[in-house]
């Protein structure tokens, strides 16, 4: 079977699965898992071993069960034993990411002893720190590679071993996990479970990898893009992927139609607020919009704490009154003009019509904007999750409704 991707320019010198790599890496993991599972279980697992460990884990875990025994069994019996271990954590959590802690050693190990030790283990593993056990296998210390170049050979690790050893635990979501990290920066992190016992180690850089594609994911997620499309997706799968949400953007769209219809009257009788309501919609989403970009990146960096919604909100609120106050004296001058120029006898009335609708929507699209994401969340959501449709749907029935229900009562 040929397995080079079109357009791929294989090196005849270079290992069979390199070529395979940048195309795995370009795909989400179900669709990686499908173009993979073609090729042999050696080569599958060299793959595997290449990628950032949490989207190792998300490809293995779409395997077919026998093919997934075939990659353990043709990787190291650490690696195999730990990929087992991260497969019982949830996605984006950090006990998915882990990877073997070969470095361990034991506190009454002396230098020398250890040395030796890691002269073997540099030949199979790429060793930044060394991580000292107890009987139970509890992380007591750390070992630093400048620490033992120092010190006597005769000299014993619990002497020698950073004892306040910061670790993280396997089921903190990498997002949490980030803001921990946020002010250290070490290279590698143990993982340890509630009893202090060593489960593996995760890389700064994976983690910080993991978090970048998050990330660039968010900005899809609001308007209905599913993480999992990348821009080798199949046009089919695209389509599946992204139809949904335009059916519903679609059903929210009707949502705001039903509000012009209910006012028909008023339109046919005023129809020059017919050119203020693509104005009033588009800033009131663009209020809502700021609002749930500051409230996401809150949310992102670890701003948003317990207790700090309702600070949020009111903030949101306020802000969105003080711009509609100001846009809106914009829009009602603007109105006063054209109303004036045509002869309309309201247009006084109109214009106030006009400035009371803007604050109105710009207040209730910046409720909306930070409050979307916070009940999504609440609801054990992602927040982003299409929250731009939501959002859009609310400015548009709440502009609309609120300029052309004014003007029913307002201008006879």
């Amino acid at each position: 079977m040929n397995s080079e991707q079109p357009g791929t320019q294989v090196n005849p010198q270079e290992p069979p699965h390199k070529a395979l790599i940048p195309e795995i890496k370009a795909r989400s993991a179900q669709e990686a898992a499908t173009l993979i599972a073609e090729h042999p279980a050696p080569v599958i697992a060299a793959v595997l071993l290449e990628l950032n460990p949490g989207f190792a884990q998300d490809i293995l875990a779409e395997l077919p069960g026998g093919l997934t025994d075939a990659v353990l069994h043709a990787v190291a019996p650490e690696m195999a034993l730990q990929w087992q271990r991260n497969q019982s954590y949830a996605p984006d959590s950090i006990g998915r990411m882990m990877e073997p802690a070969y470095a361990v050693f034991h506190p009454a190990m002396t230098v020398a002893q250890t040395v030796e030790r890691l002269r073997a283990l540099i030949k199979v593993a790429f060793i930044t720190y060394g991580y000292v056990i107890d009987e139970a296998g509890r992380l007591c210390g750390l070992i630093t590679m400048r620490d033992l170049l120092f010190a006597q050979d005769d000299e014993r690790l619990e002497s020698l071993m950073l004892c306040d050893v910061f670790s993280l635990n396997p089921e903190t979501p990498l997002n949490e996990a980030m803001k921990l990290v946020l002010d250290r920066h070490y290279p590698v992190y143990p993982v340890c479970d509630a009893d202090g016992v060593l489960l593996g180690l995760v890389r700064g850089q994976a983690m910080f990898e993991e978090q970048a594609i998050d990330i660039t994911a968010q900005v899809g997620t609001m308007v209905g893009v599913e993480k999992e499309e990348r821009l080798a997706t199949p046009l089919e799968q695209s389509f599946k992927f992204r139809h949904p949400w335009l059916q519903l953007n679609l059903l929210t769209a009707f949502v705001a139609g039903a509000v012009v219809a209910v006012f028909q009257d008023t339109v046919d009788r005023l129809v020059i607020l017919a050119v203020f309501l693509p104005i009033l919609a588009g800033q009131s989403g663009n209020t809502g919009c700021q609002a749930l970009a500051v409230t996401l990146r809150g949310m992102t960096l670890g701003e948003l704490k317990g207790g700090k919604e309702k600070a949020l909100v009111t903030k949101e609120a306020w802000l969105g009154f003080y711009n509609g106050a100001l846009t809106g004296l914009v829009a009602a001058i603007g109105m006063l003009i054209m109303a004036v120029y045509q002869g309309n006898p309201n247009a006084i009335a109109l214009a106030i019509v006009v400035w009371m609708a803007l604050v109105g929507a710009c207040v209730i699209s910046g409720l909306c904007g930070s409050l979307i994401p916070i009940t999504l969340k609440r609801f054990g959501l992602d927040p982003a999750t299409a929250s731009s449709i939501f959002l859009t749907t609310a400015t548009d029935v709440v502009s609309m409704g609120m300029l052309l229900g004014l003007a029913t009562l307002l201008v006879r």
